[in-house]
């Protein structure tokens, strides 16, 4: 198993547009789906999604937790709610994501920013995963 990484920064009302976050039931068209630059609905989906997309992958969780802890970090001085986030804290979210990731379960982290903005990062296992059975995007 090895893992990708994903980011998006964009505006939260964005994410409203589920259309283009849920992949359709064939024989629906799924390029509005492939071709959104929104984060996907169902983290497992990030897998559909062009390998442009892939941000990092890593082979260890170690690498990947790294990662989130990068994007947690350069993202901290735009939380819209600081105060809030400093109660769960960098610490226990990397504890978590080492459980559930070397566990085989994706994850998945979302936080608002200033600004209306919204930040997700995602963490997919790959080859196999366990909540859909998508092929690997880079090979």
């Amino acid at each position: 198993m090895h893992l990708h990484c994903y980011v998006w920064t964009g505006m939260g009302e964005d994410l409203r547009n589920e259309a283009e976050r849920r992949m359709p039931p064939p024989p629906a068209d799924p390029a509005p789906f492939l071709s959104s630059p929104l984060p996907p609905m169902r983290t497992c989906d990030w897998l559909l999604k062009p390998t442009r997309r892939i941000d990092a992958t890593h082979t260890g969780t170690d690498g990947a937790l790294d990662w989130l802890a990068a994007r947690y970090r350069s993202a901290q001085p735009s939380f819209l709610h600081p105060d809030a986030e400093a109660r769960i804290g960098l610490d226990f979210r990397l504890d978590l994501a080492r459980d559930f990731l070397g566990g085989g379960v994706d994850v998945q982290w979302g936080f608002w920013l200033t600004g209306g903005r919204f930040l997700t990062c995602g963490v997919v296992c790959c080859s196999p995963n366990r909540h859909a059975d998508h092929r690997c995007p880079a090979r």
